[in-house]
């Protein structure tokens, strides 16, 4: 006889459930508060069980790959696991990009795909694809679930998979008629692998080697916010003297207004201050990848410099330059032991110096400025007015393109977890994005930025947000061209245009025909009072940003790259 799934207490382990109730009875011993998905024959076992967890809110998307973005957005924004579903192989394809979005941003996430019946497996069953090999080289794990009574016992590891160590995605298959079966399933209680704390002898060696640098820096990643380690690294860097800089799409690792920030090193950074990486004797890197986009394509770290690489990660270290002390530990503890270490020391002036100097700089060339245009928005302008006017708990995600560079060099974020980006490059993120993340922060703005190249992949996601009544705001930056792929045409083969322009609706119409406010922005001083507007009403807010189609990044124009080229 079927256990009822409302009466039977938590701590009952042993349970005679289907596997698509057992699947929902792990998410929630888990904690799983949210699951996004388009819904689908496959799983739908899955989704029927979860019609008697009323505490799980299943949010039904638009897009597979709205669903895994929000997920991910979700996950970073409440710092808890990610869940969203698809179907076999046409929507696990679609997922594909959130899940690709996860690995590279080190996020936890479960996917649970819906498979084909086990006995049509290897026949050309409908929408076949062997998902484990599919998905094993962008997750940290990609299992199938063939027996309902090993549910629990695997489901369980997929969570703890997702959030130990350097947390990633892992996908779960889910055969249908596995999901219809009852069997007897033991479930586990919520568990989570102790978090590594570092090795003291090499840490008193790394700060050995910081006592004696002239130019030290510490560059923090992911792995700061993903621990809540904010203030234990703002203490680090007091007590130390040494300025802070973020790594790509990272800067709400730190307070941007603190007097040690010195911005951030990924796209569009200013020159002057990539000079003082460069320059630096003595580099303390926290929870985070020397990547491309981060290295300047590997050419920003001189072989002279001494490297300290802490990462949760020993797989991440050593990786890529030669290190001179690598520590392998959870970012928090290793920070607050090294703060601990120099409780008693004393700044000298010539940090204090240093310090000052970097932040000069800094300053000079990263606070936005009042600058405005009448005859389109000029987006330095804009993120004044978007700093002037947001409150600093407000939350930005942002799509891949340009038009970030203004965010990135700008915009001051003072709180954790309060920027959204994706570092794989990821076009269609931030709508959906935002979503994720007003589900997390419902009390707080929540504002999506993205081209109108991003934007029109993903604009469906408004309807969900206006379905459950999530009034996020959308801006549309628009210069009607895919610009970041025009700036490359242009960079390298100038006057020949191809495939890079668009033509766009009218965004206004287009908000108001999902029953979303919609405003269009020409020029500057119409922003706030629109910004304004949107950030007191109760529904979804469409806002397009007209710009300069010439002004193709912060650093350039198209007339500057044509006449450069030549």
């Amino acid at each position: 006889m079927m256990v009822n799934v409302n009466t039977v207490p938590t701590e009952t382990k042993k349970m005679v459930l289907t596997g698509g109730q057992a699947v929902v009875e792990v998410l929630r011993r888990e904690g799983v508060e949210k699951a996004f998905c388009v819904p689908a024959e496959s799983f739908l076992p899955v989704m029927d069980a979860m019609y008697d967890y009323p505490d799980i809110q299943l949010i039904s998307t638009r897009h597979e790959g709205g669903a895994a973005f929000m997920a991910e957005a979700y996950a970073k924004a409440s710092g808890k696991v990610g869940v969203c579903m698809g179907t076999r192989g046409v929507g696990s394809a679609n997922l594909a990009i959130g899940i690709h979005t996860a690995f590279q941003d080190s996020t936890p996430m479960v996917a649970l795909i819906g498979q084909v019946e086990r006995g049509f497996r290897g026949r050309e069953g409908f929408q076949e694809v062997d998902l484990s090999d599919f998905y094993s080289h962008i997750t940290k794990w990609a299992v199938e679930i063939s027996d309902p009574k090993r549910v629990p016992e695997l489901l369980h590891r997929a969570f703890r998979v997702a959030q130990s160590g350097r947390p990633g995605p892992v996908v779960v298959s889910l055969p249908v008629d596995m999901l219809q079966q009852q069997a007897e399933a033991v479930f586990q209680n919520h568990m989570l692998p102790s978090t590594p704390a570092p090795d003291m002898r090499r840490l008193a060696a790394a700060n050995e080697l910081l006592a004696g640098a002239k130019k030290p820096l510490i560059i923090v990643g992911g792995g700061v916010t993903a621990t809540n380690a904010q203030d234990d690294l703002v203490q680090l860097s007091e007590r130390l003297g040494v300025p802070v800089m973020t790594s790509f799409r990272r800067h709400d690792a730190f307070p941007n207004r603190h007097k040690n920030y010195a911005g951030q090193i990924g796209l569009g950074p200013h020159p002057d201050l990539l000079d003082y990486v460069k320059e630096a004797d003595v580099i303390l890197a926290i929870g985070m990848k020397f990547s491309q986009i981060v290295t300047q394509n590997y050419t920003l770290i001189q072989p002279e410099t001494k490297l300290i690489h802490i990462d949760i990660d020993e797989q991440a270290i050593g990786k890529f330059y030669d290190t001179a002390i690598g520590i392998v530990s959870d970012a928090k503890l290793a920070i607050q032991a090294l703060a601990e270490l120099n409780k008693e020391a004393a700044v000298s002036s010539g940090r204090l110096r240093y310090c000052q100097e970097i932040r000069e700089v800094y300053e000079t060339v990263s606070l936005p400025k009042q600058m405005y245009r009448d005859d389109f928005v000029n987006l330095e302008g804009l993120v004044y007015d978007l700093q002037v006017t947001l409150p600093p708990d407000a939350v930005l995600t942002s799509d891949a393109g340009n038009f970030s560079g203004w965010i990135q060099r700008y915009y001051q974020f003072e709180q954790p977890r309060t920027y959204l980006g994706p570092t794989s490059g990821a076009m269609g993120y931030s709508v959906p994005a935002a979503v994720g993340a007003k589900l997390a922060f419902p009390h707080r703005p929540v504002i999506s930025i993205a081209g109108d190249g991003g934007f029109m992949m993903t604009l469906q996601e408004l309807e969900t947000a206006l379905r459950y009544e999530l009034p996020i705001i959308s801006l549309v930056i628009n210069n009607n061209m895919y610009g970041t792929i025009r700036m490359h045409q242009e960079r390298n083969y100038p006057g020949r245009v191809i495939g890079t322009a668009l033509s766009n609706p009218d965004y206004v119409a287009l908000a108001q025909a999902f029953g979303a406010h919609g405003e269009r922005v020409e020029r500057n001083d119409q922003f706030i009072p629109v910004l304004q507007k949107a950030l007191a009403a109760k529904v979804p807010t469409l806002i397009e940003v007209v710009t300069d189609p010439n002004v193709i990044s912060v650093n350039a124009t198209i007339d500057s790259l044509r006449k450069g080229t030549k």
